[in-house]
């Protein structure tokens, strides 16, 4: 990966980042595209002078481009500040009276997850789906949880803790024949993998820091015959789907990235699904590691190990200079086990031995093999520590 470095005083530029499903460093070449709107072509976009009037263009350029990625037309999308803003808007602003029940899966991100749990206090109905060992749904169960009062099916297209694919084509399909809508948080598949969204996704959410573009930007894509109810009030942007003075910058930001996993999707799937592979391999060579979720139905960026009877949370500690993810999520400052993961019938200790590996565009071979050897040190040393009583693991 090319050097982080951000001053004399820290050592960021030794660290090996293998925490993309968190976020994606930014591509030197999407912040290249955005400087000239963080300098001099600063102005606001929807001003009606010349400079609003070139920076209103910008927009609609990038906006194609995103498009484009998605396979959708430019005025089907909207920019938010990210997937958590949009994933609100398409939630909340479909429940209505007399469709006023939404269906959604346990493993999802907590930004849908709570936001259900929202509408549940507003009096609205919520189906959480279980899913198998492997993370995925059954489709028995989905057809069973319709009602006549059946608004929206949401499932995420790519689970942030695993890696694991829906059928989200499969899933639109039965949510159709029952007149509801489908709706999917792609936040990590949007820019590394196909989406054909309007083939059969009315609703679909997206952030650019998850595929090489800066923080503080999304968007939404909604179908043509989806109702849409904004959120945010005043001053009439995006067609008045979502209020706010447009992050230029961002916007640009974002197109350059969509552009850039268009030409490139394939070529960082073979790359960085040859590192995944060879990481897994090797790690799953060390005693008493078992691989979490499907092993077929998955994102080539991600490989969930479970290190039996360790607290990951250690690893993650004593790896130091190499940045993992033990997926626990914090509430109060605490962390906690991962929903997910237990969703998936792992016990809380069990998901507490849980390592997320997630690579990225950046990462090299030389980074897995020191990654390899460094987590097998670290094992090592908690096994003999272990085996003396100096620590319980």
């Amino acid at each position: 990966m090319k050097k982080m470095t951000q001053g004399k005083s820290t050592n960021m530029d030794k660290i090996i980042y293998l925490d993309n499903n968190s976020s994606t460093p930014m591509d030197p070449r999407v912040l290249a595209e955005m400087m000239p709107y963080l300098t001099d072509k600063y102005g606001n976009a929807a001003s009606p002078h010349k400079l609003g009037k070139y920076l209103d263009t910008v927009i609609e350029t990038s906006r194609k481009k995103i498009a484009d990625l998605i396979d959708t037309n430019t005025e089907e999308i909207f920019f938010t500040a990210g997937a958590t803003e949009a994933i609100n808007m398409g939630l909340r602003g479909l429940v209505r009276p007399g469709k006023h029940h939404i269906i959604t899966v346990q493993t999802e991100h907590p930004a849908v997850l709570e936001t259900c749990m929202y509408l549940e206090a507003k009096g609205n109905a919520v189906t959480y789906l279980s899913v198998d060992s492997d993370g995925l749904i059954d489709f028995e169960e989905l057809e069973l949880a319709f009602t006549p009062y059946t608004a929206l099916v949401c499932v995420m297209h790519v689970n942030h803790d695993t890696g694991v694919i829906q059928d989200i084509e499969r899933i639109a399909e039965i949510a159709h024949a029952h007149g509801a809508f489908f709706m999917t948080d792609g936040s990590l598949s949007v820019g590394k993998l196909p989406i054909h969204a309007r083939s059969f996704i009315d609703i679909l959410t997206f952030s650019a820091h998850k595929f090489y573009g800066p923080k503080g930007i999304g968007g939404i894509y909604f179908g043509s015959e989806v109702p849409l109810k904004p959120l945010i009030f005043s001053g009439g942007h995006e067609g008045e789907a979502r209020s706010g003075t447009l992050n230029v910058s961002g916007i640009v930001g974002m197109g350059k990235a969509a552009e850039l996993a268009a030409s490139q999707m394939y070529e960082d799937e073979e790359r960085i699904g040859k590192l995944r592979d060879i990481l897994e391999q090797q790690l799953l060579a060390i005693g008493g590691t078992k691989l979490i979720g499907s092993k077929k139905y998955r994102i080539y960026t991600t490989s969930t190990i479970r290190f039996d009877g360790i607290d990951s949370e250690y690893i993650v500690q004593k790896l130091d200079d190499i940045c993992v993810s033990n997926c626990s999520v914090l509430r109060y400052f605490e962390a906690a086990p991962s929903p997910v993961l237990q969703a998936m019938g792992l016990s809380k200790d069990e998901a507490c031995n849980a390592l997320r590996f997630s690579l990225g565009r950046f990462n090299t071979a030389e980074e897995i093999g020191q990654t390899v050897e460094a987590v097998g040190e670290v094992i090592k040393q908690l096994h003999n520590k272990n085996r003396y009583g100096e620590i319980r693991i």
